[in-house]
């Protein structure tokens, strides 16, 4: 009798073809793809230009995807604009990139003297997601968009469903908590770190002057996102308590 595919297989077959392409890549670029701007003194050595440069290409290619995929009527410019963004957020490229072995093949291309650093950057979203997009970016650069944006969008298939059928939308929700009892929320940012295109915000969700939540991401959506997300928790956690 046949088998049902399980998640862990289904989940591999979906970057198949973006793993291919990472395996042919040329030797050099391969390198540059996994290489912490900590590891070497030229910033050129590292993958933070080819990230910048795979952003570009994962946003293009899920918005050529979703563009014609979508009924107009019903996913006008701000819907289509929120599913985007969830499906190639930093969290989705994280999932991608462990579904791809990312961790693994970092921990392999670590110097001698960085192993001691291995655990922290494999185990940090912004560093998975960043060698997510430069992955994208390198392939892009060697094989074109055609063959990487067929990849990218089967690689981030099961991501892109989720978020049309399971859409994240924590400030709306929030918002509209608190409305019943006649409150707003209002966002801070506490914290940013990084260069410019590799930035991290930290972002406090406040409501009527007291912090109720903290999030992290790397555009200031994503962090208040994350930030309202924490403070529904609480607010539910107080609910329960009989608060």
């Amino acid at each position: 009798m046949a088998r049902v595919r399980t998640d862990a297989g289904a989940n591999a077959a979906s970057v198949a073809k973006l793993r291919r392409l990472l395996d042919e890549l040329p030797e050099e670029l391969g390198q540059h793809v996994f290489t912490h701007a900590s590891w070497t003194n030229r910033r050129a050595g590292s993958y933070e230009r080819l990230a910048f440069l795979g952003d570009s290409v994962l946003s293009l290619a899920i918005t050529s995807h979703l563009y014609p995929s979508l009924e107009a009527e019903r996913f006008g410019a701000g819907e289509l604009t929120k599913i985007r963004a969830q499906t190639v957020s930093g969290r989705s490229c994280r999932v991608v990139a462990e579904r791809l072995g990312v961790p693994e093949r970092v921990a392999a291309a670590a110097p001698a003297g960085a192993a001691a650093t291995v655990p922290n950057l494999i185990s940090t979203e912004r560093v998975l997601a960043s060698i997510t997009e430069a992955i994208i970016g390198a392939c892009y650069l060697t094989f074109g968009y055609e063959p990487v944006a067929e990849a990218v969008v089967e690689a981030f298939g099961s991501l892109l469903s989720d978020a049309l059928e399971h859409p994240v939308d924590f400030k709306s929700t929030l918002q509209e908590r608190l409305a019943r009892r006649g409150s707003l929320v209002s966002y801070e940012v506490v914290d940013e770190q990084g260069p410019p295109h590799e930035r991290t915000f930290t972002i406090a969700a406040r409501i009527e002057g007291d912090e109720l939540g903290r999030g992290v991401g790397r555009s200031k959506k994503d962090a208040e996102q994350a930030a309202a997300r924490e403070a529904l928790e609480r607010l539910r956690g107080g609910a329960s308590g009989g608060s």
